[in-house]
């Protein structure tokens, strides 16, 4: 009945997502840098996750929590990229209106997830440099386990609740999205109901879901960079250093570009600014995060080559 109703108030059935369409003589080329972006997304993360569940030198915290993040990050770029590559032959990309905001249920949900897994992933850290002598009793597989869970579970929950109530707003045109994705913002715009009881909301939920795992990160980091200048050893305080250094890199572009952008005031002016740095985060980062853990890792790269070598003796 509730859906029916909003159907009979709301004119829109669709959404036009417009994308890159100002850029014509570019679409040949962003198609195909877009193209070999997500061949090379789907087949790092992909790797990545077949690694940790097939080498046994994997099986630890901190690959479990890797392997988590890869699968992530492959939803993530699947959940974006495709409708991309689509638009590039059209200039524009047409959305049903249940499409559009499943991908922003999803796409949120994926958001969520990752900072929370990026704030597990710290504290892991923390342990493993600050609380060696307690690490084994307290990151066993269970808590491990409630851990991934508790975080998956939170981030598609609280995007239930926003994504229901905004997919119950009035939409009586425009239905143009000047944007690349379904994001939160650019729809609620587009209606013509009162919207202040869903932006409100949104604040909310963004700031549990960003401020508290981006201060337990940060504050991880802070004890653990404090913890390395303390060790008398040079070799011991690189070889420190190097077991976190790449999940820095990470949660620094990371929480970097997604600050920037929600932070920026959303403005004609800087729309174009503002797509520079969704990608970052949408479409750049879940491209990296394997290139970064796999090229600064000595396990990663130990696994790998004997991933090859048992395929070639294999073959």
């Amino acid at each position: 009945m509730a859906k029916a109703s909003r159907d009979n108030k709301t004119s829109v059935t669709e959404f036009i997502l417009l994308g890159f369409g100002d850029l014509p003589e570019l679409q040949t080329l962003l198609f195909l840098l877009f193209l070999v972006i997500y061949i090379v997304t789907m087949a790092g993360n992909i790797l990545i996750i077949v690694l940790v569940v097939t080498d046994q030198h994997l099986h630890t915290p901190m690959y479990y929590f890797l392997g988590n993040l890869s699968c992530l990050e492959t939803c993530c770029s699947s959940t974006i990229l495709p409708s991309m590559l689509a638009s590039f032959s059209t200039e524009t990309t047409e959305m049903s209106f249940t499409g559009c905001f499943m991908q922003l249920y999803v796409f949120a949900s994926l958001t969520g997830v990752e900072c929370y897994l990026l704030s597990v992933m710290s504290y892991d850290r923390y342990l493993t440099i600050c609380k060696p002598l307690h690490y084994e009793a307290r990151m066993n597989g269970r808590f491990c386990l409630q851990l991934a869970v508790g975080s998956w579970l939170s981030g598609f929950l609280a995007s239930s609740i926003i994504i229901s109530l905004a997919s119950e707003l009035i939409f009586c045109g425009p239905n143009k999205i000047d944007h690349f994705f379904c994001d939160f913002t650019p729809i609620v715009k587009l209606s013509c109901s009162n919207t202040c009881l869903v932006t409100l909301l949104d604040i909310v939920l963004s700031s549990v879901f960003t401020l508290p795992p981006f201060l337990l990160t940060l504050t991880s980091y802070v004890c653990i960079i404090t913890t390395i200048l303390r060790i008398p050893s040079t070799a011991r305080r690189q070889k420190a250093f190097s077991t976190c250094s790449s999940h820095i890199i990470v949660v620094t572009v990371f929480y970097g570009t997604l600050m920037i952008v929600y932070m920026l005031p959303n403005t004609k002016r800087l729309r174009d600014l503002h797509k520079f740095f969704s990608l970052s985060y949408t479409v750049f980062t879940p491209m990296i995060n394997p290139l970064i853990y796999s090229l600064r890792n000595k396990e990663v790269k130990e696994a790998l080559r004997k991933g090859m070598w048992k395929c070639m003796s294999h073959t």
